[in-house]
């Protein structure tokens, strides 16, 4: 039986993932095992629970615990819901609350590299983005065009942070992911690699030597500056999106999606 907590502050260490925790606390790198995740709105609580994680605590609008939440409530009959008006709510995380609901989860175990990419055809390699935003788009469209796995560089945003999740729209919790040193790891894997960049010598992505490759890693790069000189001196291919009207760049969340689309396994 739930418990239905009505909080007036933000006092009760319960309640310390939802307002005070920095990210890298949350990640807890020293004991990853009791690290904190944040899902924010029904259906992405609903899609880390169908992935199998491990819900701590809920904080949920009043209004929403015989509403939107009522069924994930039900789903986990001994988790504490802590609960308060919008307003209320608002005031202490901050910011808020998407679909007034949110749910604290324990962190799971990392797979290695070794693990998401084995089987895999197309996997993708964000190299330093640490647009929250930016990583949760990628990982959406990554889910949607057909690629099998993600894997980032340490430079890169933890891809559980509370506003990747939720532009993800939870489909980090769909698609294998995993932490490695650098892109050039790729190729211990088995991948011919391709660095998405601006050179003089980049082909286009509709290349099809590009697209007849059995196993491809895509190399994506940093905000602004792009990729750096040794990810795509040590790429297999470099590869560039034509464009019109001398438009040169396009942010890198949009990238993915049509080089994932271009590159998909046909």
């Amino acid at each position: 039986m739930n418990r239905i907590i009505k909080i007036t502050s933000a006092d009760a260490p319960e309640l310390k993932p939802y307002f005070s925790l920095t990210d890298a606390q949350m990640a807890n790198r020293l004991h990853p095992d009791q690290g904190i995740f944040i899902a924010e709105s029904p259906k992405v609580i609903k899609l880390a629970l169908d992935a199998g994680h491990k819900p701590l605590s809920m904080l949920c609008e009043e209004k929403h615990i015989g509403g939107d939440a009522a069924d994930l409530i039900a789903r986990c009959p001994d988790m504490p819901v802590f609960t308060g008006g919008r307003e209320m709510l608002a005031s202490l995380t901050g910011y808020k609350l998407t679909r007034g609901v949110l749910c604290a989860f324990r962190r799971p175990a990392q797979p290695d590299a070794s693990a998401v990419c084995a089987g895999a055809a197309r996997v993708a390699v964000i190299d330093g983005v640490c647009d929250t935003t930016n990583i949760g788009a990628i990982f959406r469209s990554a889910a949607a065009l057909g690629i099998d796995a993600v894997t980032l560089t340490p430079t890169s945003c933890d891809p559980l942070n509370r506003r990747a999740v939720r532009v993800s729209m939870g489909t980090i919790f769909q698609i294998p992911w995993a932490w490695i040193d650098s892109p050039a790891d790729l190729k211990a894997h088995g991948f011919k690699t391709v660095a998405m960049a601006l050179t003089d010598d980049s082909v286009p992505i509709d290349s099809p030597a590009l697209c007849s490759e059995p196993r491809l890693a895509i190399i994506l790069g940093t905000e602004g500056d792009g990729l750096c000189h040794e990810a795509i001196a040590n790429a297999d291919y470099v590869a560039r999106i034509p464009m019109m009207h001398g438009v040169d760049s396009l942010n890198v969340a949009a990238a993915s999606a049509v080089a994932f689309w271009q590159l998909r396994k046909r």
